[in-house]
């Protein structure tokens, strides 16, 4: 059963320009294993954890550093959830998150869906 969806989109050149004029949120937005991507990966990852936040339906008790995108061997992108985000996304009866993210153009975007168990 889908409990939640999410989308976001990015505009990269004005990601870069807030990142430029706010080199802390590097720090505050990801988690160590994500500062290091180049420019685009890093915009698709800030939009997968909006999209996140929206298929949850908000941000009580979820900080973005606990919210960490990695790669299965085949490529495709997981949420690694640790602390009370993990704790939200289980008190929410969420079972399964599904994630496609991509950037292309100066834009970056992801879609989110969140799944439980039928009622």
């Amino acid at each position: 059963m889908i409990i939640g969806t999410g989308i976001d989109l990015v505009d990269i050149p004005r990601f870069e320009r807030t990142l430029e004029r706010t080199p802390r949120l590097l720090e505050r937005l990801f988690a160590p294993s994500e500062r290091a991507l180049r420019l685009a990966s890093l915009a698709a990852r800030y939009a997968a954890k909006e999209a996140l936040i929206k298929a949850l339906g908000g941000s009580d008790g979820v900080h973005w550093t606990e919210i960490e995108i990695a790669s299965e061997p085949s490529g495709r992108p997981i949420f690694v959830l640790s602390g009370s985000t993990a704790a939200v996304v289980a008190d929410r009866g969420i079972t399964s998150l599904h994630l496609s993210m991509s950037h292309d153009a100066g834009l970056a975007t992801a879609f989110v869906v969140a799944e439980g168990a039928p009622l």
